[in-house]
């Protein structure tokens, strides 16, 4: 590798890897101009479920997929869970407990949880659901040629085949009603379902690319108004 590709190499950054452009208000932009909505579900711990309501749960989520006429994506995140706080908590209890028996059973319970942790990772699961706007959808292909002179929304100088104005204004107007769509049916599941504000989406979003790096962190000081990384001199 010669010199000047190293350079340029070391110039680039994560950021100009990612499929991502920016995220405006609650919607994710990609660099095609297709755009995306996440939705974040709760669960339901159907190993408690009885027989005949695992199956109405399953016939009932069948459902919903046939109904749907637009695609989704149902996406599940795995991260290990942090009992640290929680484990401060029972040290915290033993120390305020004044009756001898109930501090044996503290140990006793707080042993129990420490032997677990070491033979099975203790995960967190959460759900989303991705509704996307394709760029196929927005009629890009062939965009620029259907709009010409000053009526023309392409924007110069950027990935996008659109301003980011215009992108959004159709996107709204299409995923808005997918997902209310989609809230009604899961609902019926008993799930409650809500959409990912602008800040979520980017914590979501940091803590993916940055898993080691972000250990239960948040992150604060930021303008939300400005893109997601910016690079300072």
């Amino acid at each position: 590798m010669s010199n000047d590709a190293l350079k340029y190499a070391i110039k680039g950054s994560t950021q100009d890897n990612l499929p991502i452009e920016d995220i405006i208000d609650g919607i994710v932009i990609l660099k095609d101009g297709s755009t995306c909505q996440v939705l974040q579900l709760s669960s339901v711990n159907f190993d408690l479920l009885s027989e005949k309501e695992q199956a109405a749960m399953v016939f009932a989520y069948g459902g919903i997929l046939n109904s749907l006429n637009f695609n989704i994506q149902i996406v599940i995140s795995s991260t290990s869970k942090d009992i640290g706080g929680y484990m401060s908590n029972l040290d915290a209890a033993l120390q305020r407990q004044p009756n001898p028996k109930l501090k044996e059973r503290i140990i006793s319970y707080r042993k129990f949880i420490e032997e677990t942790v070491k033979r099975n990772d203790v995960l967190s699961k959460t759900f989303y659901i991705a509704i996307p706007f394709t760029s196929a959808e927005m009629g890009i292909k062939g965009a620029q040629k259907q709009i010409l002179g000053s009526l023309n929304p392409i924007k110069k100088n950027t990935s996008l085949p659109f301003s980011k104005e215009y992108i959004l204004e159709k996107a709204k107007a299409a995923l808005g009603p997918r997902q209310d769509h989609v809230v009604r049916l899961f609902s019926r599941l008993g799930l409650e379902v809500r959409a990912l504000d602008t800040k979520e989406l980017i914590e979501m979003f940091y803590k993916h690319y940055n898993e080691d790096d972000f250990a239960g962190q948040k992150l604060k000081n930021i303008d939300y108004t400005a893109p997601v990384v910016t690079s300072k001199t």
